[in-house]
């Protein structure tokens, strides 16, 4: 057996963005020859702690695993990636429903249904639809406070965007890709995930995923986006041109058209974007100031305009944690009925079951 692995690999599936809800359990179900195991159940009914004993299981056994946190509640598990055996289990639950394509062929559904007693849970209905109620009506204050930030840094990218060298961006991709990554005979395959989002602890970051899958860093400190926005897009392309699988973390406050970081564990290499959302605190970093792409005193006629819409990103966000922090605390209200109505010694029995499918009994 392979000693037990200590380095922690950390991501989010699914975070609220300006745009809504924005989930990357397809793209996991795509990924070749990924198998799937959905786990349908209520809140509360064991189904992130079934998760974290698969998890804890798989790592004392040396396998890599990635750990998929709750964006909602981070200390909470939406899912378990054991790379190595191209599986995963998943919390196939709103607001991440996810149904099978092909029943038993790519999916296999794990149902908890049966562990609730319904007619225990029948005789609160009326508090369990309220609580319900009540933690959607904050999720959307939450997310219409990120999709006010969302658009003022947005604003601040298009504002950095006209001061920036775009050629010049090029060029420098294409000087550090032929030093850092020669060309291989592969070709190039890629996994996305989120290394941030927003949450109800305010905005979390898994830098140590960064620590556990690379010892090289290439760090771009740029505050508005523009230029690591470009930066990041062509060196991904270049990446999958040159042959490498590559973990592709977008930006989780425009997860369509902005990339943050770019992990290849193959070189032991990530690419970083810095900034006050997610700082990158590392040792022996190649650190790339963004600002040497940027006409800065054009950049300097902006500057009222970027610092308003830092302060007030920032403001918003923390009132979109706070509501997030009081939709959590619903949540869990919510889940004491369910817990009171759970057979928990049947919830066993199907972690065990679990266990024996991803052979780790």
């Amino acid at each position: 057996m392979e000693a037990a692995r200590r380095d922690s690999i950390d991501f989010f599936l699914g975070a609220t963005t300006p745009a809504g809800f924005k989930g990357y359990f397809e793209p996991l179900r795509h990924e070749p020859g990924m198998q799937m195991y959905l786990i349908k159940s209520g809140p509360g009914c064991g189904k992130s702690t079934l998760m974290k004993r698969l998890a804890r299981v798989a790592e004392q056994r040396g396998e890599l695993t990635q750990r998929i946190h709750c964006a909602s509640d981070p200390d909470s598990l939406d899912g378990v990636i054991l790379p190595g055996q191209h599986r995963a289990i998943v919390d196939a639950t709103a607001p991440h429903v996810v149904e099978p394509d092909a029943p038993g062929a790519d999916e296999v559904v794990v149902s908890l249904y049966h562990t609730i007693d319904a007619e225990k849970l029948h005789q609160c209905t009326d508090e369990v639809k309220a609580l319900f109620a009540r933690n959607a009506l904050l999720r959307s204050r939450a997310a219409r406070y990120i999709a006010s930030a969302g658009s003022l840094l947005l604003d601040s990218r298009r504002a950095e965007a006209c001061s920036a060298n775009f050629d010049k961006v090029r060029r420098y991709v294409k000087r550090l890709c032929t030093r850092v990554m020669p060309r291989t005979e592969g070709i190039g395959s890629e996994e996305l995930r989120l290394l941030s989002a927003v949450t109800p602890k305010g905005e979390v970051f898994y830098q140590g995923t960064a620590q556990a899958l690379a010892d090289k860093f290439i760090v771009f400190r740029d505050d508005y986006g523009a230029v690591s926005r470009l930066l990041l897009e062509l060196i991904r392309a270049e990446a999958l041109t040159r042959g490498y699988h590559i973990i592709t973390c977008p930006c989780a406050m425009h997860p369509e058209d902005k990339i943050d970081h770019i992990l290849i564990p193959e070189l032991k290499l990530a690419f970083l974007t810095d900034n006050r959302w997610h700082p990158v605190h590392l040792p022996s970093v190649q650190a790339v100031r963004c600002t040497r792409f940027l006409d800065r005193e054009n950049l300097a006629a902006y500057r009222a305009r970027l610092r308003f819409n830092e302060r007030a990103a920032a403001e918003l966000l923390e009132q979109a944690s706070a509501l997030m922090a009081q939709a959590k605390s619903c949540h869990d209200e919510l889940e004491t009925y369910y817990r009171a109505a759970v057979d928990f010694g049947k919830v066993d029995e199907a972690a065990a079951e679990c266990m024996e499918m991803f052979g780790l009994k």
